[in-house]
């Protein structure tokens, strides 16, 4: 069978709209020291980039007591707010590629609706995706369950196979793929491009390519 012709893009938020996950691995990788629990920014992107904060949350309640995680949880989104309002940039590319694309568009986060409105708002990019934004906070089962990327079709009525997803990272492009839909993997931000391509995703590493990829698929 010939494949479907994408009839909806599907974007993830930080790092694929918005250039955030170096910012928030810095803060991520700076309080779980304060905490106890030292990891290279390359082990959080391997552990939690992708994931949602309820995940990262739990881990680290398992690993050092509810008392440490309720404090990472109350301090990450604060921290998180005062460097993105200095200095969040939307990724590179991505403007061109927006007005490029002909497809309909969403995005499907594991962030919550606050957080996508604050840091597309602060891009530039919210009135390109408002009202059709979903969260992982709105399924049972976030990335890199299905749950999230077949909500978000169902929501706006495509089929999973009419569905390309845009993913920076592994557990997004599993989560993709396990919900039978196509999935590019931007390995321009802090996932190489075989950690994507394991997964099942066409990696490609600027932005401005997306257009003639998505065209061609």
């Amino acid at each position: 069978m010939r494949p479907v012709r994408p009839e909806l893009v599907i974007f993830d938020c930080d790092g694929v709209l918005v250039d955030s996950e170096r910012i928030s691995v810095r803060i991520e990788a700076e309080l779980l020291a304060a905490l106890g629990w030292p990891l290279a920014e390359a082990e959080i992107v391997s552990r939690f980039m992708g994931r949602s904060q309820s995940y990262m949350v739990g881990e680290i309640e398992a690993r050092l007591g509810r008392a440490a995680a309720a404090d990472f949880g109350r301090d990450v989104e604060r921290l998180y707010r005062e460097a993105f309002e200095s200095e969040l940039r939307p990724v590179a590319g991505i403007v061109e590629a927006l007005d490029a694309i002909e497809a309909p568009t969403c995005v499907a986060s594991s962030g919550s609706h606050e957080k996508m409105r604050h840091t597309l708002g602060l891009t530039g990019l919210l009135a390109r995706f408002d009202g059709r934004m979903f969260s992982a906070r709105e399924v049972a089962n976030g990335k890199p369950a299905p749950d999230l990327f077949l909500h978000a079709a169902e929501r706006l009525g495509f089929a999973p196979a009419a569905c390309v997803v845009v993913e920076d990272s592994a557990w997004g492009v599993r989560g993709a793929r396990a919900a039978g839909m196509r999935a590019l993997g931007f390995a321009g931000g802090l996932t190489a491009a075989p950690s994507l391509e394991v997964e099942g995703a066409l990696a490609f590493d600027d932005m401005r390519e997306l257009p003639r990829l998505l065209a061609a698929l």
